[in-house]
């Protein structure tokens, strides 16, 4: 469904895709930003305490939490000529190996100005559990001489 500024409101939501968390996943992840932090790798180095915290095993990436919500970002956005212009996060829960996240946005506010339109967008992840993994705030810019794709 295309989404138009105007008809857009604070309190409604943005589903984004589930994301099923694997070794494999998480392998890839190292693969593809070229982190081989071994939180991420090495189950044996997880077992002590890493930076005061005893993680247990092996953590997702992070910016997997960042690259899932801008995705859903940008499925949202690009449809109705948008663009997907800032995003912060917060991580406030680690990720493991058989979760399962999906992100989520809930439009807070609209504002327009002469140059152009604005969506402001609290954006979280949660897991199975229904827990916030990840919090944040995005923006996203819909130019006044966007067209619908």
């Amino acid at each position: 469904m295309t989404t138009s500024f105007d008809m857009l409101a604070a309190g409604d939501e943005i589903d984004g895709p589930e994301f099923a968390v694997s070794r494999e996943s998480i392998r890839l992840f190292c693969d593809g930003s070229l982190d081989y932090n071994p939180l991420h790798l090495d189950d044996d180095y997880m077992k002590g305490n890493f930076g005061k915290t005893n993680f247990g095993g092996i953590i997702m990436h992070g910016m997997n939490n960042f690259g899932l919500i801008s995705r859903m970002l940008t499925d949202w956005a690009d449809p109705a000529g948008a663009v997907h212009r800032r995003l912060e996060t917060r991580w406030l829960k680690p990720v493991r190996p058989g979760d399962t996240i999906r992100p989520q946005g809930i439009i807070t506010s609209k504002q327009t100005t002469e140059r152009s339109r604005w969506v402001i967008i609290e954006v979280l992840v949660r897991n199975q559990h229904g827990e916030n993994i990840a919090s944040g705030e995005a923006m996203v810019e819909f130019p006044h001489e966007a067209q619908p794709r």
